[in-house]
């Protein structure tokens, strides 16, 4: 996740939560979705209603989640860049920090800058170990109500809590003051370019003076005390709509209730956030990878830089000015998809990389893909190969995001 949106984790779901899984009902970007129908799953609020509006369930981060709908996937993905859809994310971590050292607490995980945000203000960071390797990627918002909004992975659910609340501990131990508290809501996402058309008709706010990374509290057709964040992972104008889980049916059916918004699952998000050239937990970053290997400097606060308290500063500063062994790439090539784990190769046939993410563009109709690569590779436009079932293919390394993005920013 990169997120600004999303969860996931690497491969095989059902082999990482232990169930056998049948054969994958779809694969995308290298991420292979298993039918579900495993007791043991997860359920959103929103379970029921998938079922009635003809979700295809699957396994995903120990959760049952629609990968699509009665649409294929390619129609959701087209449908959300040109109209609207309508995604349930209830499976992300929401948990409130507060106390009066919930900046000092936040800043001793991640690498952003948390005392400089204005109120409800948000920016997306990374959560980083000793060795310089991104736990997770997150996202932070300093709310007006006096505690910080924190929206992170399914995948890394446990983890992520594991940790915060370890520190929690310590800084409680050492004499600060700092609590935390889980957040129950359901989180919807409503993304594409008629997105504020449809939500304006259910608030009394002016969706105008919400920007980018920004995040209000208010009622959304009917539905009170809902926190929306103007944010999302496919690269268009969108929110993440916090919803109080009980009335999550209510809110959806209202939305649904406008013609330019259509269900929308994992398949499509997948693809769609591959073209906006966002990172995927646990296939493009990991406990391995470290910010600047993944072409991720941006999210390193420049105090934070300089006063390097953030975990793993001392191996990730150094970096930035440095040198390392491998960079985050984008990729484009025609022929035949390119997946995860291909191998990618130097005119001479040596193997320089490996993709990470990989799936045929339904907006550019040439295959995209993100990878790593050796320096000297790196430069936009450089001729490269991947090796797609024993054979390589042609392809070079390309800007990112493939597809424009239209997030709603200042001007």
């Amino acid at each position: 996740m990169l997120r600004f949106g999303v969860v996931a984790v690497r491969g095989s779901f059902g082999r990482v939560f232990g169930v056998k899984p049948a054969v994958p009902v779809i694969s995308v970007g290298g991420v292979k979705f298993y039918s579900a129908g495993q007791e043991a799953l997860q359920k959103t609020p929103l379970y029921d209603f998938h079922i009635s509006h003809g979700g295809k369930m699957v396994e995903f981060a120990g959760w049952s989640m629609p990968v699509q709908y009665k649409d294929s996937h390619i129609e959701s993905h087209l449908h959300t860049r040109t109209h609207c859809s309508l995604f349930d994310v209830s499976h992300m971590l929401q948990t409130k920090v507060l106390g009066r050292d919930r900046v000092k607490f936040m800043e001793s995980l991640v690498v952003a800058d948390i005392a400089e945000l204005k109120q409800n203000q948000g920016t997306l960071s990374l959560f980083t170990n000793e060795k310089g390797g991104i736990i997770d990627d997150l996202i932070v918002t300093n709310t007006s109500e006096g505690y910080l909004y924190v929206v992170s992975n399914a995948g890394c659910a446990q983890k992520d809590s594991a940790l915060m609340q370890n520190k929690q501990k310590e800084l409680k131990a050492a004499g600060y003051n700092v609590d935390l508290e889980p957040v129950d809501n359901a989180l919807l996402a409503l993304q594409g370019p008629s997105m504020a058309l449809v939500l304006q008709e259910g608030v009394q706010e002016d969706l105008r003076k919400l920007h980018f990374m920004t995040s209000a509290v208010m009622t959304v057709f009917g539905v009170p005390e809902c926190r929306v964040t103007r944010c999302g992972y496919t690269g268009e104008d969108g929110v993440e709509i916090s919803v109080p889980a009980k009335q999550a049916v209510q809110l959806a059916e209202a939305l649904l209730r406008n013609s330019e918004v259509k269900l929308s699952g994992l398949a499509a998000r997948d693809s769609l956030r591959l073209e906006a050239g966002l990172c995927l937990y646990g296939n493009d970053i990991d406990e391995t990878t470290t910010p600047v290997e993944a072409s991720l400097v941006w999210t390193l606060g420049k105090r934070r830089r300089t006063a390097m308290d953030f975990p793993g500063a001392s191996i990730i500063v150094p970096q930035i000015k440095g040198k390392v062994g491998r960079k985050r790439v984008g990729l484009i090539s025609t022929g035949p998809p390119v997946r995860q784990h291909t191998s990618i190769l130097n005119a001479e046939g040596s193997m320089i990389g490996e993709v990470t993410s990989g799936c045929p563009s339904p907006c550019l109709k040439q295959n995209v893909a993100m990878g790593y690569v050796e320096p000297g590779h790196t430069k936009v436009g450089t001729p490269i190969r991947v090796e797609v079932r024993k054979k390589p293919v042609d392809a070079m390394t390309s800007k990112m995001p493939f597809v424009p993005t239209h997030y709603y920013t200042v001007k």
